[in-house]
């Protein structure tokens, strides 16, 4: 017997995993706002790349810190979308200096909203659809 692909699948969309400076966060908040973008995740995070570390001092004592803070934005959109959230993205986290971070673009397979139990692009960003009972 021959079963339909679940509602969940039926989408081409994307996950945009960006690392940024915390200072890039809000201007970055702001415009993806203003095109409609309103649903991201944030996860402060440390890591290290070319920028590696900086030495501190600490009571008089020098520490080389190997990692920094950074955040993690995780933000699912539709394919068309994709340009104009990296392109966001760029133009207020790039300041030309090491460390300015990563962005990574993956493919996702679905997305179910929990509450209404929405899936495919009703489950994205503040699509509204009707109430449907889990």
């Amino acid at each position: 017997m021959w079963v339909a692909e679940p509602a969940w699948r039926m989408l081409s969309m994307k996950k945009i995993e960006a690392f940024i400076r915390h200072e890039a966060f809000d201007p970055i908040r702001a415009e993806l706002l203003d095109k409609g973008v309103p649903a991201l995740s944030i996860v402060e995070v440390k890591g290290s790349g070319r920028q590696r570390g900086e030495v501190e001092r600490y009571r008089g004592s020098a520490l080389m810190i190997g990692v920094r803070p950074k955040l993690k934005l995780e933000i699912a959109v539709e394919d068309g979308e994709v340009d104009s959230v990296v392109e966001t993205i760029l133009r207020h986290a790039r300041s030309g200096e090491a460390g300015d971070g990563k962005i990574f673009v993956l493919p996702v397979e679905g997305a179910i909203r929990i509450r209404t139990g929405e899936g495919g692009d009703k489950a994205l960003q503040g699509r509204e659809g009707p109430e449907i009972p889990a």
